[in-house]
């Protein structure tokens, strides 16, 4: 598989990536645990079937010590024993928070009342910010077929 352009070559990406990494870099400075954050950009890409992005934060989240089991699992989050009471009030609001069009309310105030509940006002806005980062990065790889699988932990760093 091939994508469809050089986005990641093309100068006007640059420009629009620039400010995206620029997001991404403020999120991920933030106190919101980084193995929240991984866990939170690994669901979007699931969801979103964006295989680079799951390819990259899955092998970025094994590098930095997360377990096999835990991967294996953030698919099927809510039946695993894994996750902390924090990680799944995350996960549950990136769900709800990727999936917008499928919900006619958005994300609900339980599943808010419940984020706010592990998480305080900053992190809540690192996490608000981290879905809506993921999910920009996801729909430009999917609109571009970008091919998964040859990422290197750390090739972008």
């Amino acid at each position: 598989m091939e994508s469809r352009l050089n986005y990641f070559g093309h100068p006007l990406a640059a420009k629009v990536l620039k400010h995206i990494n620029s997001a991404g870099k403020a999120v991920s400075d933030s106190a919101l645990p980084a193995v929240t954050q991984e866990l939170v950009k690994i669901r979007a890409s699931q969801i979103n079937g964006c295989g680079f992005c799951t390819d990259m934060h899955t092998k970025d989240a094994a590098l930095a010590g997360e377990t096999p089991q835990r991967l294996n699992l953030v698919a099927a989050w809510r039946e695993a024993t894994v996750f902390t009471e924090a990680e799944r009030a995350a996960l549950e609001l990136t769900e709800q928070g990727t999936r917008i069009a499928d919900a006619a309310g958005g994300v609900t105030d339980a599943v808010w009342a419940n984020a706010a509940k592990h998480f305080d006002e900053e992190e809540l806005v690192a996490l608000l910010s981290l879905i809506a980062v993921i999910n920009a990065y996801n729909r430009i790889n999917v609109i571009n077929q970008q091919p998964a699988g040859d990422y290197q932990p750390g090739q972008f760093g």
